[in-house]
């Protein structure tokens, strides 16, 4: 069978999976639209938990950036585990106690501030706008690949399956069937892994075929690998550089930023109970450490296929580099999508593939003949085109397919109802309209739902980066805006109103600020106002790495500010205290 007609129909298997889940789990109220009536399962909301934050940076571009830079990118999985771990700790059974729908109503109600709970909505949708794009940017990588259309029809077919199940089932629909997507997702990453691991080590287990033996060169895989990358000007894939500092904070942005994300602390508002929330968050480490500890292996498995494609002998004599015209066809088809480009600058007809930027290694690249790198390779395609590098069976291509728009449709619909819910239940519900009624708020909420998507479609069809850079920076704003005002709502008596206000703009101002001038990633591309290198950035942190910084003046301002005010009232104080003993909690209230 055609691969393009074998990846129609396991794709669209998968879709129609998720229509029907969404109508068979249709919400009929706001409970049920905004966290699922609440009652879902821990296993099944751990689950569920696991596929909203596996989003199409996890799937697509993580292993990517791993197999392209190697050590230091494994940042990104230390930041985003331990963030879980905190989330699970310090803020889960504290917000499930106070039984609310929305982390804004959360901090509007603990504030006792109608403008605290407006400046939390701003936030929340500029980091929920800011993720969403990386989902759409895998969405259209996708789509491009396996069913042969352009980025941007991609992005319409995609919008579309989420508009359907999640304004149809909110938080409800979105639910069940992001179950369904994590099974589809952590299926399609194992086994091409599996069978990547057996062809290169002969062990069955990826996470332990990385520290095996390299079936083909006998020696320590890792140590075949290093001695690959630094033959092509490379640094050590098992090396640590760059900047200590910049590397600790971006690690602890990553974490903080995922305890504060809005659409993940939603989730925990959807079980029965307090405990119910604690276990959530367990079960969803369970679940996704199946797909994070697959990762590194399949970063560096990826890495050394393709330097093995390209080079068939040592990698210093001319006749080593694979010739243009003998490219296999896995190069050919991501050719056609524009992520993989090929330039003969030497003339050649021979494949270069190096480091051209390392100026020691251009004077014995010189040597060779070589006049620069002449393959370029996105870093979002590798864990997609896996299977075809390693020449899988078709099946195993098309799975691949159902799981990374699994990945990426399954955040972006978490995302997409944040926002929705920010919106219609925290502006028009409570700022705007009070006395609307159930079904008018249920209509406001599935209109906003409409309304996201359609600007996500929109910013996806230019999107700023990789997948995986774009999300890390919205884990930064997320770092420097709700996490700190959260847990000073829980944990201080002191902090008040003006003090949260001010914390939450503050970190967020200067983070967007800091990001915008030297990446100019929001609102207008491609204006940074100074050269994004370390050279110019403050104190050698980059602009990934700034939501701790971010974070900090946040807690700083709040701080200050708090204590030169008057403190929080007497009934808040206590309100506080009661959350901090998260013992036995009934159904949210949404009041």
């Amino acid at each position: 069978m055609d691969q393009t007609i074998l990846n129609y129909i396991v794709v669209g298997l998968s879709f129609a999976l998720y229509f029907g889940i969404a109508i068979y789990a249709r919400a009929g109220s706001t409970g049920e639209f905004y966290v699922a009536g609440g009652g879902v399962p821990p296993v099944m909301n751990g689950m569920a938990t696991a596929a909203d934050w596996m989003s199409a940076a996890s799937f697509i571009s993580m292993a990517g950036l791993i197999a392209t830079v190697g050590y230091n990118n494994s940042t990104y999985l230390m930041g985003w585990t331990g963030g879980y771990v905190l989330l699970a700790m310090l803020l889960a059974p504290y917000l499930r106690k106070f039984g609310k729908f929305t982390v804004p109503e959360f901090i509007g109600d603990r504030f006792y501030s109608q403008t605290a709970r407006v400046v939390a909505v701003v936030c929340l949708i500029v980091i929920s706008v800011t993720y969403v794009i990386g989902q759409m940017t895998g969405v259209g990588v996708t789509f491009a690949r396996f069913l042969e259309t352009d980025a941007t029809t991609g992005l319409f077919i995609g919008s579309g399956v989420v508009f359907f199940y999640a304004v149809l089932g909110g938080m409800k629909g979105i639910t069940y069937t992001q179950v369904a997507q994590y099974v589809v997702l952590i299926t399609a990453y194992t086994i091409p892994a599996i069978f990547i691991s057996l062809n290169l080590t002969g062990n069955p287990v990826p996470p332990l075929g990385l520290f095996s033996e390299h079936t083909a060169s006998g020696q320590p895989l890792l140590m075949q690998l290093d001695q690959l990358v630094t033959d092509l000007g490379f640094s050590a894939y098992t090396s640590q550089s760059g900047s200590l500092l910049n590397m600790t904070l971006f690690t602890m942005s990553l974490m903080i930023g995922t305890a504060g994300l809005p659409h993940v602390i939603i989730r925990f508002f959807t079980v029965p109970k307090v405990s119910d929330a604690r276990w959530s968050a367990g079960w969803a480490l369970v679940f996704i450490a199946l797909l994070y500890l697959v990762a590194p292996a399949v970063g560096a498995m990826a890495r050394l296929n393709v330097i093995d494609t390209i080079y068939r002998g040592p990698i210093s004599t001319v006749e080593s580099a694979l010739p243009y015209e003998e490219r296999p066809q896995w190069i050919k088809n991501w050719e056609q999508t524009g992520l993989i480009t090929f330039e003969d600058k030497n003339g050649d007809g021979r494949i270069q593939y190096y480091n051209d930027k390392n100026a020691a290694f251009n004077e014995t690249a010189q040597t060779y003949g070589w006049a620069g790198n002449e393959l370029t390779v996105n870093n979002d395609i590798l864990v997609l085109a896996n299977p075809e590098i390693a020449n899988l069976p078709g099946w195993v291509v098309a799975l691949v397919a159902a799981g990374g728009l699994a990945a990426a449709l399954s955040t972006a619909a978490g995302l997409l109802l944040a926002i929705a819910s920010a919106i219609s239940h925290d502006l028009i519900k409570s700022v705007i309209n009070p006395r609307i009624s159930e079904s008018g708020e249920l209509l406001a909420a599935r209109i906003s739902m409409a309304g996201a998507i359609a600007l996500a479609t929109y910013l996806g069809l230019n999107p700023p980066g990789f997948a995986a850079q774009t999300v890390a920076l919205a884990f930064g704003l997320a770092a420097a805006s709700i996490f700190p005002v959260l847990m000073m709502g829980i944990f201080s008596k002191r902090v008040n109103s003006t003090g949260a206000i001010a914390g939450m703009l503050a970190g967020l101002i200067i983070t967007v600020g800091y990001v915008f001038t030297y990446l100019g990633m929001f609102f207008l591309p491609g204006t940074n106002l100074l050269p994004n290198d370390a050279a110019n950035w403050l104190f050698g942190i980059s602009p990934a790495s700034f939501g701790t910084v971010g974070a900090i003046v946040n807690f700083a301002v709040a701080y200050v500010v708090s204590n030169a005010t008057e403190a929080p009232p007497k009934h808040i104080q206590d309100l506080v205290e009661s959350v901090r003993i998260p013992r036995g909690a009934g159904a949210a209230t949404g009041h």
